[in-house]
């Protein structure tokens, strides 16, 4: 992505660590845990690679091409669990998010077929959509705070009667969290902080 060298190292590691956190997830568990682990891993992974600064390591051109197959593809194979809703639903908008990233930077999109590293600087200052990057920005806005809250401790309040009440539901904007350990509900909320950091390049 395009924007400050050192941010972009970070972010980088972040993504990485989280797609690897992902692929040890992807080792146990039931089938549809793994697959959802398994896109997880992609999504971290493919973050990670975008947000190379393309300052310090260009990317070439076809490489905003493979992005958006590798996404869309994953894109379509989520479409038809994401009628389900809940986290699959948060899944294909991811993809299609990335997609969109990909095509917006791509330099023959704003760089008019010019050289390389020169149309990629272009794309930087292409923005994309306005109004589709501005409501994928309020998506991922709404789902950093919504995983956030799921790590804070929650306060048991015990009625008059004496019960205890139980736990806290985990769902939360994005789809529920089902139970999940809050190491992967901090690996979700850090790819979702990725991807705000990165639609703000745009």
């Amino acid at each position: 992505m395009h924007g400050g060298a050192l941010t972009g190292w970070l972010l980088m590691a972040l993504c990485a660590a989280s797609g690897a956190y992902c692929l040890l997830r992807a080792r146990a568990g039931t089938p549809r845990e793994r697959r959802t682990a398994r896109a997880e891993a992609l999504m971290g992974f493919g973050m990670a690679a975008m947000a190379v600064p393309a300052a310090v390591l260009p990317p070439p051109d076809w490489a905003w091409a493979v992005y958006a197959v590798l996404f869309g593809t994953a894109a379509l194979r989520a479409a038809r669990p994401a009628l389900r809703g809940g986290h699959h639903l948060h899944h294909l908008v991811g993809s299609l998010a990335m997609v969109y990233m990909a095509v917006a930077m791509a330099p023959a999109v704003a760089g008019g077929g010019g050289g390389g590293h020169a149309g990629h600087g272009a794309a930087a200052g292409a923005g994309g959509i306005p109004l589709l990057t501005g409501v994928l920005l309020l998506y991922y806005a709404l789902y950093v705070l919504g995983s956030a809250g799921r790590l804070l401790p929650g306060t048991a309040v015990v009625p008059a009667g004496g019960t205890v009440p139980g736990p806290r539901p985990s769902g939360g904007f994005g789809g529920a969290s089902d139970g999940l350990s809050e190491l992967t509900t901090a690996c979700r909320l850090t790819m979702g902080i990725g991807m705000l950091a990165m639609l703000l390049t745009l």
